[in-house]
């Protein structure tokens, strides 16, 4: 008896939040992508948990198995300043991109707080890899709302064409058709003074065409124009 096999796959690496006292581990974004990945189809979702730079490693190897056309990473855990879970977000994303190629993924969901902010460690790890993209939050994000605006993204981003990763501009229009029911002035978060975020302050967007000659760049001004052209 052939084994049904998914063409897509979620893989949603996830370090403890306790958000209160009595969080023990109760938090997960883990039911809202299995969500996406009903209403999607044709989609699987990997999951597990990390707690340091060794267990990230770790956990990212075990959930790439298996032969899919593309996988879309979600790390979700605390960040502040350069660091998710107190490990540098640059040595996430370097382990992510290293297997980028040979496991088909393509996008990095960043659901972790201020991180956003490091494009350029973004653009770093983008260059030379089968990343085509990524997202993240500059501020301190409220929970359940970035998690909400998350799912969006990794619904539409895990569907969208091969053919749309051979232009920046396609990117850029599928990442801002995925956010537009969001309302730009929607207080996100705050930043390290405790100011209020407004989310088109607050979400950052990296991208990188395939073929050659194309470069990773910061595309968070064409991502929020495209959003806010008239359809």
């Amino acid at each position: 008896m052939s084994k049904y096999r998914s063409s897509r796959a979620i893989l949603v690496l996830e370090a403890p939040w306790e958000l209160d006292e009595d969080d023990a581990n109760r938090s997960s974004v883990l039911p809202f992508i299995e969500g996406v990945a009903k209403l999607t189809g044709d989609t699987e979702v990997h999951y597990a948990n990390f707690y340091d730079k060794k267990s990230f490693n770790k956990a990212l190897d075990c959930l790439c198995k298996g032969d899919f056309e593309n996988r879309t990473v979600y790390i979700a855990a605390h960040g502040f300043k350069n660091k998710v879970a107190g490990v540098p977000l640059i040595d996430l994303l370097v382990q992510v991109g290293e297997k980028s190629k040979k496991h088909r993924i393509t996008g990095v969901v960043l659901g972790s707080c201020f991180v956003g902010e490091h494009t350029v460690a973004m653009e770093v790890c983008l260059e030379e890899s089968g990343l085509r993209w990524c997202a993240g939050y500059t501020p301190a994000a409220n929970w359940l709302d970035a998690t909400l605006i998350d799912c969006a993204l990794i619904a539409r981003m895990s569907a969208v064409e091969e053919s749309v990763f051979y232009d920046r501009e396609l990117i850029a229009n599928e990442l801002a058709e995925s956010i537009r029911l969001f309302a730009d002035d929607y207080i996100i978060g705050i930043d390290y003074e405790d100011n209020d975020v407004r989310l088109c302050d607050a979400l950052r967007f990296v991208a990188q065409p395939c073929g050659r000659g194309h470069r990773a760049r910061d595309i968070t001004e064409m991502v929020w124009r495209f959003k806010n052209e008239e359809i």
